[in-house]
């Protein structure tokens, strides 16, 4: 079976920078599993994964905007200092979570505190940088075709 549109994945995968940085694994941890198109791994990670089996093992490095999309300097946002709990104590490179107008969250980066006011990046951390991306496929399940 090799993975296609809807296909149940179990995965081992790492996420790692240009400079070795790993920012996630799940190599010493349990294995993920998804549906390929849930929206669980970015587009550009699943775009990675079409045509792999189980037993399949791989390392692609994905140039910037290929997965996580491009830095967009609008994402940078000022936010009034008492939109904060009045008991947190922020600082340079915080990651902070908030509702987006849609109720979802929404992850944010500290990169300054000027006053009354905090300089938050709403980027992803990984957009704009160069990704090593290794995957060991596990298992694939694809879906049955529909009964006509």
């Amino acid at each position: 079976m090799q993975i296609t549109i809807g296909s149940r994945v179990t995965m081992h995968f790492a996420l790692r920078l240009a400079d070795g940085w790993v920012a996630e694994s799940s190599f010493d941890d349990e294995p993920v599993t998804f549906v390929m198109g849930d929206g669980t791994l970015d587009k550009g990670l699943e775009l990675a994964l079409y045509g792999l089996r189980p037993g399949d093992r791989q390392t692609l490095t994905l140039m910037p905007g290929q997965a996580f999309g491009r830095r967009d300097p609008a994402a940078i946002q000022p936010v009034a200092k008492q939109r904060f709990p009045a008991e947190m104590q922020l600082a340079k490179g915080q990651i902070v979570g908030f509702s987006g107008e849609d109720g979802t969250e929404v992850a944010g980066t500290v990169l300054d505190i000027l006053g009354d006011e905090v300089k938050v990046d709403f980027n992803h951390p990984l957009a704009g940088r160069e990704i090593e991306f290794e995957v060991q496929i596990l298992d694939v399940q694809n879906p049955l075709p529909e009964q006509g």
